[in-house]
């Protein structure tokens, strides 16, 4: 397992702040929420590349590193691997910024 880079890279796709309707019996966000809202920023960097219709055909793998709270703000990045005639290897990495009230 490899640790995670010291700082974001890739272009920003999406930012959101985590809600309290986004939480577990834990209070933390839920993991398939954050699969969703990445999954987005994976689609917005695919149709900017594509310049038109894409889909996800499947996740390769995932790490939670810290989980995400209500309030922080959740900020996923984008880069383009590889691109197939027909297909392309995105890699996401997702951010969270602290709520600086809490």
């Amino acid at each position: 397992m490899t640790d995670a880079p010291a700082l974001p890279q890739g272009s920003i796709s999406l930012q959101t702040i985590a809600m309290p309707a986004d939480t577990n019996w834990n209070g933390d966000i839920f993991g398939g929420w954050l699969v969703s809202q990445m999954d987005l920023a994976g689609a917005v960097a695919a149709r900017r590349r594509a310049h038109g219709r894409i889909t996800t055909i499947a996740i390769d793998s995932m790490v939670f590193h810290q989980p995400v709270r209500i309030g922080d703000v959740v900020s996923c990045y984008t880069e383009i691997t590889r691109v197939g005639r027909t297909s392309m290897q995105i890699r996401i990495t997702a951010w969270e910024t602290a709520d600086p009230c809490n």
